[in-house]
């Protein structure tokens, strides 16, 4: 927990530079980045050359920290691109941003007050538990709410009824993900397999829930199924429960919380070399152990690799940008930032314009393989998630990333 402190503060201290943030730590509920400029626009025009205002309420120093910022600087870089170019339809593209610290108080209160300002959009951290007090106060006042990541079927109306028409994730779905991280396991010859799952949030749940559907379905066999809820300190026992296991692979979901470092340690101290997969919340080797022999043959899916060796140039040449500017991405989440600038842009575009929240919100359920940084993205009535876009396969041999090959997960898994 100290080391994760610190981590945080050192990225506090990061993003208060990089962003202008008053203090990590204070009860501020929002602030501007440099490039964002201060001035709003209405809810519902982008009209006489006003700016098309994003009001961003995230976590700049808690638990979803890793994956909000690097999809905000992703986000922040596209947008600059648009505006170089003229901006959309003459309207420049400006941020307004809250840290939220993940306290429920605090995130409606930002998401209140970027609203207050003139947010035309409503930008939300990237877990859909933690971002309900602001979904909320972007759904009742009817702004298109966009969260670059979340990976479940719950953005939409699934969760929140009839108003969920206007949320819209990023990210990847859970059934797609999971699905995908099966496919993987097949392809490299691992066809037993323990399933591990943080309980902590509904994500982490669904994603193994769909893998273990997926595997089994594809001639796989689940030997072992675990779980612990982070923080409850029962991580050492799941690990010694992996440790008597012969599964050829260890599906693990959870995020990049201190109880990951725990249990991969634990399994590789044991001399456990079973290859480890998750889904992108483990992306990276920011979370690992600094020994190089324990941070080893860990798998992800990701949507980048933050590795140098991504097979796009377009998303090297973005990784190039935010290491000069001082935000090297830490996951490869920064790409579904940019693709949700391009999927505002594109639904503005549509509009002629208009920023009328039922109205981006019904184009935008109509995207089909929409071309964007992250690849193509497609949404439907029932999942306001990505779901059929191609995924990085990486791996963490001796503390070393590296991207192997895309897949695709093939169809949804059922939960």
């Amino acid at each position: 927990m100290r080391r994760t402190r610190r981590w945080a503060l050192a990225l506090c201290a990061l993003v208060a530079l990089g962003l202008g943030i008053a203090a990590c730590g204070s009860s501020s509920s929002s602030s501007s980045s440099p490039s964002s400029g201060s001035s709003g626009s209405s809810g519902s025009s982008a009209s006489n050359g006003k700016p098309i205002l994003i009001g961003s309420a995230i976590d700049f120093s808690a638990l979803m920290a890793p994956t909000d910022d690097p999809a905000l600087y992703g986000a922040q870089i596209e947008a600059a691109k648009v505006n170089a170019a003229g901006g959309v339809d003459g309207h420049q593209i400006k941020f307004s941003i809250a840290n939220t610290q993940l306290k429920p108080d605090q995130t409606r209160a930002s998401a209140l007050n970027l609203v207050g300002k003139g947010a035309n959009v409503l930008w939300v951290t990237c877990d859909v538990d933690f971002s309900t007090p602001s979904i909320e106060v972007g759904l009742t006042s009817k702004r298109l709410t966009i969260a670059p990541c979340i990976g479940t079927d719950q953005m939409g109306p699934k969760r929140f009824g009839p108003a969920g028409k206007l949320a819209f994730s990023y990210g990847n779905v859970a059934q797609d993900e999971g699905a995908a991280d099966a496919q993987i396991a097949i392809k490299q010859g691992w066809k037993t397999a323990d399933v591990v799952t943080d309980k902590q949030i509904v994500y982490s749940q669904n994603v193994c829930s769909a893998f273990a559907n997926k595997f089994k379905s594809l001639g796989g066999q689940v030997v072992g199924t675990y779980s612990w809820t982070q923080g409850d300190h029962t991580v050492a026992n799941v690990a010694s429960k992996v440790n008597s296991s012969k599964a050829g692979v260890i599906q693990v979901c959870t995020t990049a919380a201190p109880d990951i470092s725990t249990l991969l340690s634990d399994v590789r101290s044991a001399k456990n070399t079973t290859p480890i997969l998750a889904p992108w919340s483990l992306d990276g080797t920011y979370w690992m152990p600094k020994d190089p022999k324990i941070s080893t043959n860990v798998w992800t899916d990701s949507y980048a690799s933050i590795y140098g060796d991504d097979p796009d140039p377009r998303v090297r040449a973005m990784i190039a940008q935010l290491k000069a500017e001082g935000h090297p991405p830490t996951t490869g989440g920064f790409v579904t930032g940019a693709a949700a600038i391009d999927g505002i842009v594109a639904a503005v575009k549509q509009s002629n314009g208009s920023l009328d929240g039922p109205t981006l919100a019904g184009i935008m359920e109509g995207f089909k393989a929409l071309p964007t940084l992250s690849g193509t993205v497609t949404f439907s009535p029932a999942l306001h998630t990505v779901f059929g876009r191609e995924y990085r396969v990486l791996e963490v041999t001796n503390g070393q990333g590296h991207y192997k090959y895309t897949i695709k997960a093939g169809g949804l898994a059922p939960l």
